[in-house]
């Protein structure tokens, strides 16, 4: 039996776990890492305990099955997520600014106006906006004195969260294409740095990582390692379209996390939105031609159920919400409109702030319970309908993962909105499935058509309302977004 290894670095956790060569888990750890919020803009992580976080699972695991028995590791992670660190020592220099963080809007406002990056900009794909990695750098450069300091002195690395975990492992700065696409500073053509856009912004080019293809020989550490080689690294959205085995252009998945993340593979074209979408890259393979994907992105999904425990008290454990939820027969006429950091796609709106509207003597804690895990399917119909708009085809059925995928009435609930097929796979840790196969393909040599091997579907929901209840559901949305956009 041949096995391999995945690192997954998320927004609220750290895992290691390992898969044999038919795609099942063998063993696992995971350690949860703190939130950092100390004001209504700012989100932030603890470097040094990201960095421990990995440590303690690999070594956990390792103490349960040696991990010499593994072919390859991969390494998944948040995304945008940024955070500048001494070269000469790896010392962090400030908090990582976490892809949720808006602090940046005022540099995000003034990049805009530079009019000579307008072209520079729109080679990334991306919109200028406070998600991507680098207003949070020139936040880190303007502020930070310690970071102000290791540029002068040439030493200086910035990264996001799979350059910070390369270094650690293999002392190397290096970065692969997925991630190096999410920092509003790559070239997607070309898959090099702007320049123009870096001498413009004082960033220095030698303070950034390499970037490499997805699938790579990235090296190992001897000690934590035990130098099982890094061949795969792919943000985490990537990583899931990969483990959903969206290989073909058209193939679409939506994963349920912190936020929704919907991506639908469009091969070696790059598919400019016209409704408010992402161009990206969805893997490259070395010695071959990028991928792209097509990319929406929602902020608040998961978290929305968190707020309901945290901050209301509504419900003991996020589980508890589909009981809840369950309690009433629908809605109540009660919409929410979960934008805590502004709206992501297809708005693209900072100004947006969270809504509860249709409220009546008749509502109670069920209908805010129901209204806020239908909010999550009906962003997710946002993202969906805009792709089909911008690559002209329809969707039969969508590809789903993420912890709220286990939410039934929610899946039955996305699949009414969407009208269509909604397919769940057996495994859920579709994303840390999905660089480790990516690193165990690649060591092995093996073609990407393999990755279907991995996987088989466990649950399927389909629509089960009438077209009238559903654009009338949809109409309500509508007016709830314009209640949220209208807020300043």
């Amino acid at each position: 039996m041949k096995y391999f290894g995945s690192i997954d670095q998320g927004t609220t956790s750290s895992r290691f776990i390992v898969f044999n060569e038919k795609g099942n888990i063998v063993t696992h750890h995971q350690e949860e890492i703190n939130q950092h919020i100390p004001n209504v803009v700012s989100v932030e992580h603890d470097p040094t305990e990201i960095w421990d976080s990995v440590k303690k699972c690999i070594l956990k695991v390792d103490s349960e099955f040696s991990i010499k028995q593994l072919d390859s590791i991969g390494i998944t992670n948040q995304r945008e997520t940024t955070l500048a660190w001494k070269k000469s020592t790896s010392e962090p220099l400030y908090n990582a600014i976490v892809w949720q963080d808006t602090r940046t809007q005022d540099i995000c406002d003034e990049l805009k106006q530079i009019d000579k990056l307008t072209d520079e900009f729109s080679k990334t794909g991306l919109p200028i906006a406070t998600y991507f990695s680098v207003s949070k750098i020139l936040w880190l450069l303007r502020n930070i004195d310690d970071v102000q300091k290791a540029k002068s002195n040439d030493d200086l690395c910035f990264g996001t969260i799979d350059s910070w975990l390369l270094y650690k492992l293999t002392g190397e700065h290096v970065t692969d294409v997925t991630n190096a696409s999410r920092t509003l500073l790559m070239d997607l053509n070309s898959l090099e740095w702007i320049d123009d856009i870096l001498e413009t912004l004082g960033i220095p080019k030698a303070s950034l990582p390499s970037i490499k293809p997805s699938m790579f020989n990235y090296g190992t550490n001897d000690k934590i390692l035990k130098n099982i080689p890094i061949t795969a690294v792919l943000g985490d959205q990537q990583a899931s379209l990969f483990g959903q085995n969206c290989i073909n252009p058209g193939d679409v998945k939506n994963t349920y996390g912190t936020g929704c993340f919907a991506l639908t593979n469009t091969g070696k074209n790059i598919v400019h939105s016209n409704n408010g979408l992402l161009s990206t890259i969805a893997y490259q393979r070395e010695g071959s031609s990028a991928q792209y994907a097509l990319e929406g992105s929602v902020s608040i999904a998961g978290a929305a159920v968190q707020w309901l425990r945290d901050n209301l008290n509504l419900i003991n454990e996020s589980k508890d919400v589909e009981a809840l939820a369950l309690s009433v027969k629908d809605n109540g006429d009660v919409y929410f409109v979960p934008a805590f950091s502004g709206l992501f796609s297809p708005h693209w709106d900072e100004t947006a702030r969270g809504v509860l509207v249709g409220l009546s003597r008749y509502s109670n804690k069920s209908h805010i319970a129901r209204a806020v895990l239908e909010s999550v399917a009906f962003q997710s119909y946002e993202l969906l309908d805009s792709m089909e708009k911008d690559i002209g085809i329809k969707f039969d059925s969508v590809n789903v993962d993420g912890g709220m995928v286990n939410n039934n009435l929610l899946m039955q609930f996305q699949s009414d909105i969407f009208d269509k097929k909604v397919i769940s796979q057996k495994i859920n840790e579709i994303t840390a499935l999905g660089v480790g196969a990516a690193s165990y393909l690649f060591i092995n040599d093996l073609p990407f058509e393999n990755m279907g091997n991995f996987i088989s579907q466990s649950k399927t929901w389909n629509p089960n309302i009438d077209s009238n209840q559903r654009e009338n559901y949809l109409f309500k949305w509508s007016k709830a977004i314009s209640k949220a956009r209208q807020w300043t």
